[in-house]
């Protein structure tokens, strides 16, 4: 009798996307809207997180009303109708085609990530959808996104588009200037009269600094390991070259809200900040 080889020994770890015992940054914001998508390791992080940053889930709700509000604003006040959206996550309520293309049903929207879940979520959701695209790249590396070929063959980089770095650069773990460095090759690269959407986490400089600076710690030590939070002028500078729209960089619920503000922020809603800038 013929015995089946042993299956190959392989160090390789399997991707953070489909592994349950890694957290996943996707995962993890899927944990902290209340999503189902997600394991126990990333629902770790919501928890590690609230120890220092109770109201820690307003992060997340923050950054979601901020990217629905820039959509409307785009689609409305504007006339893009290409979108380029870099880590897009899981696919949740809301997303970039669904609040733009009920407004501008002919926009186009391409999703970049490269979490091998997000992927899958994200094809079977756009199967119908002849305006819509998910590319596999790194967000981080900017050679990989203006020279891949899937992208430039949907996204015309001749007219002006709408570029979204929706709450993904504060989880780049490299050096702390790096962003700078790619915003700037990013913004370089889009034509004159474009947009781009920008939040990040914040050191609001005040009483709610440590909550910040505790929050980013739990972020950094976590299963995910990721989580900076910058000040308004490090985020200043990741605009350079562009003209902000009033009312500026903000905090993201400072930003056009839908309707007065008639509780107090809490300090999650304190500490994440966005803005939108035209390139001339």
């Amino acid at each position: 009798m013929t015995e089946t080889p042993a299956p190959p020994v392989t160090d390789k770890l399997p991707p953070v996307g489909v592994d349950p015992t890694r957290a996943s940054i996707a995962r993890v914001y899927d944990a902290f809207l209340n999503g189902k998508d997600n394991y126990e390791i990333d629902r770790t992080v919501l928890k590690q997180v609230q120890e220092h940053m109770p109201s820690a889930q307003e992060l997340a709700f923050e950054n979601r009303g901020f990217l629905i509000r820039v959509c409307r604003f785009l689609a409305t006040q504007t006339d893009i109708d290409q979108f380029l959206d870099l880590g897009s996550g899981l696919p949740t309520a809301e997303n970039v085609h669904q609040v733009v293309q009920r407004l501008r049903p002919e926009a186009r929207v391409n999703y970049v990530d490269n979490d091998p879940v997000v992927l899958a979520h994200g094809r079977a959701l756009l199967e119908e959808n002849e305006n819509c695209r998910f590319v596999n790249a790194d967000i981080f590396d900017t050679k990989s996104i203006l020279e891949n070929e899937e992208i430039r063959s949907f996204i015309d980089f001749g007219r002006p588009l709408a570029l979204f770095q929706m709450g993904t650069l504060h989880h780049y773990n490299g050096p702390r200037e790096q962003p700078k460095a790619m915003m700037r090759e990013f913004i370089d690269a889009l034509p004159s009269g474009s947009y781009v959407g920008l939040s990040h986490f914040l050191d609001p400089q005040n009483e709610h600094s440590t909550t910040a600076r505790d929050a980013e710690d739990a972020f950094l030590h976590s299963p995910m390991g990721s989580g900076t939070f910058r000040t308004h002028a490090e985020l200043l500078e990741l605009f350079d070259g562009l003209e902000l729209v009033e009312p500026g960089l903000v905090r993201c619920a400072d930003w056009w809200p839908d309707g007065p503000q008639l509780k107090s922020l809490t300090s999650a809603q304190r500490c994440i900040a966005g803005a939108v800038g035209r390139k001339p």
